[in-house]
């Protein structure tokens, strides 16, 4: 099992960090809704959306912004 986070997409790719280092999946191979920021699960030949996960870091990055533009 790999986790990933969807960085941005390249034409019909994917790009995706793994542990630091990006790599161009085809967007192809990942389910129809997936949107840049998502949180991967790759398990044998599944590709699931962890959205707890992408949930999670959505809210942390959120509270960050308004630490940082607080009056």
């Amino acid at each position: 099992m790999r986790k990933g986070i969807i960085d941005r997409f390249e034409g019909g790719y994917a790009v995706i960090e793994f542990d630091g280092k990006t790599e161009d999946v085809l967007r192809s191979e990942l389910p129809a809704e997936v949107k840049a920021g998502d949180t991967l699960i790759f398990k044998d030949e599944e590709v699931i959306i962890d959205t707890e996960d992408t949930a999670s870091r959505k809210e942390r990055i959120d509270n960050l912004i308004d630490e940082l533009f607080k009056d």
